[in-house]
């Protein structure tokens, strides 16, 4: 069974062991037996392994992973070392330049870094057929992350939910707690990026109500692992 190795595993066990998972892991066998399917099944749950449900300041909610050899290892948004980033990444990088003056271009792609300093790096859904978008939406995983995130809104202490996107912005009803802060604009894409994702400063009004709460702010450096 799934083994994540912090306090998700004691958090999740029921929905784990729910008949949705159940019928969920079947379907994966057999997608990981006769397609090409990402991430890795290794790296499925990575997000929960970098972040556990205690260490977790912001969540940055993705749709689901990058379908192209290489590049998913579990972590909206990030991709391997030695990958370049996707548009959608650059986009955020540049923004995180104007907002914070923090520059990771030419850094790489890979959020280790960010995961580790509490931002869970979340998809919708977990894993993707090679080259086919959204091929795994509606198999089970929306259930098992709506579950990660009511878990995460019924924490005492203040988390800042990033939602970017009607698909992530649909979660928004699962977050109910008034201690809690809520960011929505439009997604990073190259396509939607100069409809509202610019000039949200989505990184400094983070770090902001972190502090307000008492609350460590995130390092949103990220290492050089292009070498």
């Amino acid at each position: 069974m799934v083994h994540i190795g912090n306090d998700w595993d004691e958090l999740l066990k029921d929905t784990f062991a729910s008949e949705n998972y159940q019928q969920l892991r079947q379907f994966l066998i057999r997608e990981y037996s006769t397609h090409r399917v990402y991430p890795d099944m290794y790296d499925l749950f990575n997000a929960l392994r970098y972040t556990s449900y205690a260490d977790t300041r912001a969540v940055i909610l993705g749709q689901d992973p990058y379908h192209q050899p290489g590049q998913a290892h579990g972590l909206c948004f990030s991709v391997r070392p030695g990958v370049a980033p996707p548009p959608s990444l650059v986009n955020m990088f540049k923004e995180l330049r104007d907002d914070l003056g923090i520059d990771n271009l030419g850094k790489g792609g890979t959020l280790i870094p960010w995961a580790k300093s509490g931002v869970l790096l979340l998809n919708t859904v977990l894993t993707v057929r090679e080259g086919e978008a959204n091929s795994h939406r509606g198999k089970g995983w929306e259930q098992v992350t709506d579950d990660i995130i009511r878990l995460l809104d019924h924490r005492e202490q203040p988390i800042v939910f990033l939602l970017w996107g009607a698909n992530a912005r649909a979660k928004q009803a699962l977050i109910t707690a008034p201690r809690h802060l809520v960011l929505t604009c439009a997604h990073p894409s190259p396509l939607s990026a100069y409809n509202g994702f610019f000039g949200s400063k989505p990184f400094s009004q983070t770090n902001r109500f972190l502090e307000e709460h008492g609350v460590t702010p995130i390092d949103w450096q990220i290492e050089n692992r292009q070498a």
